[in-house]
């Protein structure tokens, strides 16, 4: 079951390499520059790869989580009350008003509901979405976040310590289960917590974590319907919001079927028709292919 944890295949949008969430700031450098040597001069992830500043305007998530852009985007501060921002060199701290306003406050409210800490957010989105250089297929409009599943210390990092160190890794070596050496039941009640968070569409984990939470679940099981599982992920987890409310150009995603998910749908993961091959990027997203809105906050000054 090894491939659940490792492999590097792009499908539905969602990077599934945990290598890439767990670069430091030299290989991320080495792979940025490996890929614009071969994009083509119209590609989406050149226009927005190299912006370092939002877009002006009301905030707007503008198309599909993999395929959109961002209007008006807000940074998450690198320090708050209960959380570190990571990999501070990549510059994806930058989210729609409505996620930071839900990491701020369920980072607040953890230490209490759940015993955790404190987050370490990976990567949100660019200063302007759309698609990155390296790493996601998704997290193109300001509704995805990656939260490590390392607990917040209660020193600060250095920005050099959180562009090097290596998040926590929650599952055991075969791919079967969760590590009983590093998962807690804070884990789970950090990921009951934003599960329940109305705005929170879904929350993808490794099928590990997710058969640990239906394992661990109380009878109170209606939150378990949002944690998918999703191959990668044994580093982290990643938070996806639903559309705002009046976002007329953003695309949600179909409702997750109805459910806790922890029968045969769980069971597949486990299957020898659950291993993906591993392979590199596919065909990179053009200009043509994004929202012709995406074409105004690319170029906008």
């Amino acid at each position: 079951m090894r491939s659940l944890g490792f492999c590097t295949v792009l499908v539905s949008g969602l990077w599934a390499a945990c290598a890439a969430a767990q670069d430091n700031a030299v290989e991320e450098a080495a792979q940025r520059a490996a890929v614009l040597a071969r994009l083509p001069t119209d590609a989406a992830q050149r226009a927005f790869g190299g912006k370092t500043t939002p877009a002006p305007g009301p905030p707007g998530a503008i198309g599909a989580y993999e395929r959109g852009c961002l209007e008006g985007a807000v940074a998450l501060p690198a320090d708050g009350p209960n959380w570190q921002v990571m990999r501070p060199s990549r510059s994806r701290a930058w989210g729609h008003p409505v996620l930071i306003a839900l990491l701020e406050r369920v980072a607040q409210k953890l230490p209490a509901a759940a015993g955790w800490p404190g987050l370490l957010v990976g990567d949100i989105a660019q200063p302007r979405g759309g698609p990155m250089l390296t790493g996601h297929g998704s997290h193109q409009i300001g509704l995805d976040a990656d939260i490590w599943l390392t607990p917040m210390p209660q020193r600060r990092f250095s920005p050099a310590e959180r562009d090097e160190m290596r998040a926590t890794n929650v599952v055991a070596a075969d791919g079967d289960d969760i590590d009983e050496g590093t998962w807690t039941p804070q884990h789970r009640r950090m990921l009951e917590a934003f599960a329940r968070e109305p705005g929170v569409a879904r929350i993808f984990v490794n099928p590990a974590i997710k058969r640990a939470l239906c394992r661990e679940a109380g009878p109170d099981r209606d939150w378990l319907t949002k944690i998918r599982p999703w191959w990668g992920h044994n580093y982290h987890f990643h938070i996806r919001l639903s559309c705002p409310y009046g976002q007329a150009e953003c695309r949600s995603q179909a409702l997750p079927p109805p459910g806790d998910g922890c029968g045969k749908e769980l069971a597949w993961w486990f299957t020898p028709e659950a291993h993906r091959p591993s392979g590199g990027p596919g065909k990179p997203l053009l200009m043509t292919d994004l929202p012709a809105a995406c074409t105004r906050l690319a170029a906008a000054p």
